[in-house]
């Protein structure tokens, strides 16, 4: 038998060696993050040429289309150079320096020989899902994991690539914005799957612990969205089958599915960022609780503590979902979804993204409130919306 102290060193190091393999987890999350393309120079190099594109690109244009850098990756004389002025943002070679520094978030250029010839490039999750602090300059400081990038123009940025003829298409999305119901990759072609496009915000990847079917439409899991844009929107190589909006696409070996396990764990521990000191009053914001879970009737779909009732149907393995014309949302996109209806929306760190809605169409926590005051027909008073913003705000 045990003696009680065997016993206890026996369960802590149990839970010792828990905490080190999920520590671990999470950062090999983190690395698959932030650097792993899953092999989708196949999509990037391959298919749309963009190493040629991006080599004429300067460090002002990549800035202006939203790309960052990551300042941490930048060695001390760069840096210092960049707060002197001393480096030439519109020259096309220092963004080529940049990829071979591994400075570019979310990008991977391989710079190869004496004449540093960007050689392939690929993307990361961290290119759409991240942004900096800019704490350098504007575009330029350390990684924000998580926050979604909306100032990236990936339909501008797709449209750099000598391959693709539709460029206006492409060109219409804006910043913010990507359309991942409008083509597929299948390691080979890039095939439409609906039209005309729709673009949507890109959405943040913080503060998804507990919410479950993490889509707009609850199609699936984080697992399974991180899948789907993995293979056929990243272009990485590996497998994705969903019969419900009839995409199939197999490649082996499969880069993609080992991964994301990892990249789960990651993505869970990142969380919301709080509000800005001062950033709300305080006071109305105290009132604005109490309208949100009373005369606004706002938690009776954004339901404490994830603010979504996703899981709140009798199967919790099914989401809970609402009809289009329930909430009055757009139903030509959700058409496209594998559920066809929509996921109410955790309300995740607020201040930090507008727009709002799926679409952006909502530009301000104001402009929410009143559409959702003449939708539901709540008759709220002006004083009672500009306290429920001021709520929405710390949240």
């Amino acid at each position: 038998m045990l003696r009680p102290w065997t016993t206890l060193v026996l369960v802590f190091t149990l839970l010792l060696a828990l905490v080190v393999a999920s520590a671990q987890s999470t950062d090999d999350g983190k690395n698959i993050f932030r650097f792993d393309t899953f092999g989708d120079e196949q999509l990037w190099t391959e298919a749309l040429r963009m190493q040629h594109a991006l080599t004429d690109v300067s460090p002002a244009t990549a800035l202006s289309v939203g790309l960052k850098v990551d300042v941490e990756a930048l060695p001390p004389s760069v840096i210092d150079a960049l707060k002197a002025g001393q480096v030439d943002l519109n020259d096309p070679a220092v963004t080529v320096q940049l990829f071979k520094l591994n400075a570019v978030v979310g990008v991977i250029g391989k710079v190869v020989g004496a004449n540093d010839t960007l050689a392939t490039v690929g993307i990361t999750c961290a290119l759409c899902h991240s942004t900096v602090d800019d704490s350098l300059a504007p575009g330029i400081g350390k990684r924000l994991d998580g926050w979604p990038n909306r100032t990236l123009n990936v339909g501008a940025i797709v449209a750099l690539s000598p391959m693709i003829a539709d460029k206006s298409t492409y060109q219409s999305w804006g910043p913010g914005k990507y359309d991942p119901r409008f083509h597929i990759f299948d390691g080979t072609n890039i095939l439409p799957l609906n039209s005309p496009t729709i673009p949507v915000v890109i959405p943040p990847a913080y503060g998804l612990q507990d919410v479950g079917f993490e889509t707009f439409n609850g199609d699936g899991p984080i697992s399974y969205w991180n899948r789907y844009v993995g293979v056929t929107q990243m272009g990485g190589q590996g497998s994705f089958s969903d019969p419900r909006i009839g995409v199939t696409v197999t490649q082996t070996p499969d880069l993609v599915g080992p991964k994301l396990p990892a990249l789960l764990q990651y993505q869970l521990s990142l969380r919301a960022p709080g509000p800005p000191a001062g950033s709300f009053n305080e006071a109305a914001a105290k009132r604005g609780a109490a309208i949100f879970s009373g005369a606004a009737h706002c938690s009776t779909c954004h339901t404490p503590p994830t603010l979504t009732d996703v899981l709140s149907g009798p199967n919790p393995s099914l989401p809970f979902l609402h009809d289009p014309t329930e909430i009055g949302t757009d139903a030509t996109y959700a058409a496209r979804s594998a559920t066809r209806q929509w996921r109410t929306t955790p309300l995740r760190a607020l201040w930090q993204h507008p727009p709002y809605f799926h679409d952006g169409s909502a530009a301000s926590l104001n402009a929410v409130v009143d559409f959702y005051d003449g939708q539901m027909s709540l008759g709220l008073t002006n004083r009672q919306k500009a306290d429920l913003v001021e709520y929405l705000k710390t949240l």
